[in-house]
């Protein structure tokens, strides 16, 4: 679909996580790198924005993974850039390394905003009959690779009877390569992960060692795991950006609590346009942006990626305001193609009304809903 709206420079078009989150008891987003439900960084200590009029929140609870994927957010928070905008209202840093764990923040009423995939949106939407989150937002498109081990497999076909990780059974990633998988017209037990190809959960945390070892010939999974696995000598055989008509497709989205979206409005709406001027920024300044990007992930993690592993990675990421509905839409038909979810109705996940206002103020093109935007 086109990209209207999205705040773009290419940080070179990579690959995007696709496919959606089944309803898995206890599934797990497991695409970060730091701890969980912790406040942390430089700019955490919840310092107040700049001057103007005081708005309806004295402190709004922010929540993204230490990832690359969540960019808007890891950059937004380093630079200042989305606290500029909040006038007086705190901001207060949450990083989590799970996407069930965010939305159980944000359904406990401990999390007020969050930076997340579309796989634990649509499972929180859906297992809520609709009633906790809005996506509001689009953030980051791009950064998942099927990596190999050259040695193993030399082309596409060579996967069939290898052994191939993805980062949990469900997942974004682990749906988008089932969904592969059958369009080649082999077949895989979407349940243990047993067939034409052995389909490996594993955490990606762990997924690089296991490469290492030999115990996987490959892995699809996001960035940084991906390029890690390049520099451990690994081989990019598929960018999954290649497998969408217009080589986009939501990665990470920015979600809202219904309530707080609901009693402070004016607070949400300071929030996107602190995005939207961030994914202006990194496009601006995509060294300066990469380098805050990388410090923050020091100051979440306490380890920061080495250049060999953030340079790629950076550039296969594309930040962008749309939330690239329909290709939602698309991720969620694949789950339930692979019989890991029931047909959702996904009606009302979206509430795309403050950021196309922050959009239309700053001279850009309004983004669609694919007709799932709330009533």
């Amino acid at each position: 679909m086109p990209a209207t709206g999205s705040t773009r420079k290419t940080l070179r078009r990579g690959v995007v996580a696709a496919a959606a989150l089944p309803l898995l008891i206890g599934a797990l987003a497991s695409c970060g790198y730091g701890s969980q439900a912790e406040t942390t960084g430089p700019k955490a200590s919840g310092a107040a924005g700049g001057g103007g009029p005081k708005l309806s929140a004295s402190e709004v609870r922010i929540g993204y993974f230490p990832n690359l994927t969540h960019s808007t957010a890891l950059v937004g928070l380093q630079e200042g850039l989305i606290e500029k905008e909040l006038n007086g209202t705190k901001v207060k840093p949450q990083s989590f390394n799970a996407g069930p764990s965010e939305i159980e923040a944000l359904n406990g009423g401990s999390l007020d905003i969050g930076f997340i995939g579309p796989s634990p949106a649509i499972n929180g939407y859906v297992k809520s009959k609709g009633q906790n989150l809005r996506i509001i937002s689009g953030s980051t498109s791009g950064g998942v690779k099927l990596v190999v081990n050259p040695d193993r497999i030399k082309t596409l076909d060579d996967l069939k009877g290898k052994r191939i990780a993805t980062p949990q059974k469900g997942n974004t990633q682990d749906v988008a390569f089932l969904n592969w998988i059958a369009e080649k017209g082999w077949s895989v037990d979407p349940e243990s992960g047993k067939g034409d190809v052995s389909v490996v959960r594993t955490d990606n945390k762990v997924t690089p060692d296991a490469f290492k070892q030999g115990s996987i010939d490959g892995a699809w999974v996001p960035e940084p795991t991906a390029s890690k696995l390049v520099s451990d000598g690994g081989s990019v055989l598929l960018e999954e950006t290649s497998l969408w008509p217009d080589k986009k497709f939501v990665i990470t989205n920015v979600i809202v609590s219904q309530k707080f979206l609901k009693e402070h409005p004016d607070v949400v709406e300071a929030v996107l346009r602190g995005t939207v001027k961030t994914n202006e920024w990194i496009n601006a300044n995509p060294e300066k942006a990469k380098a805050s990007a990388n410090a923050r992930l020091k100051a979440d993690s306490g380890k920061e990626l080495e250049a060999k592993v953030l340079d790629p990675a950076w550039q296969s990421i594309l930040v962008t305001d749309d939330p690239l509905a329909n290709t939602l839409k698309t991720e969620s038909d694949w789950a339930v193609k692979a019989k890991l979810l029931e047909k959702p109705d996904l009606a009302g996940i979206y509430d795309l009304t403050l950021l196309n206002k922050v959009l239309k103020a700053a001279g850009k093109p309004e983004v669609p809903d694919a007709g799932l935007g709330a009533k």
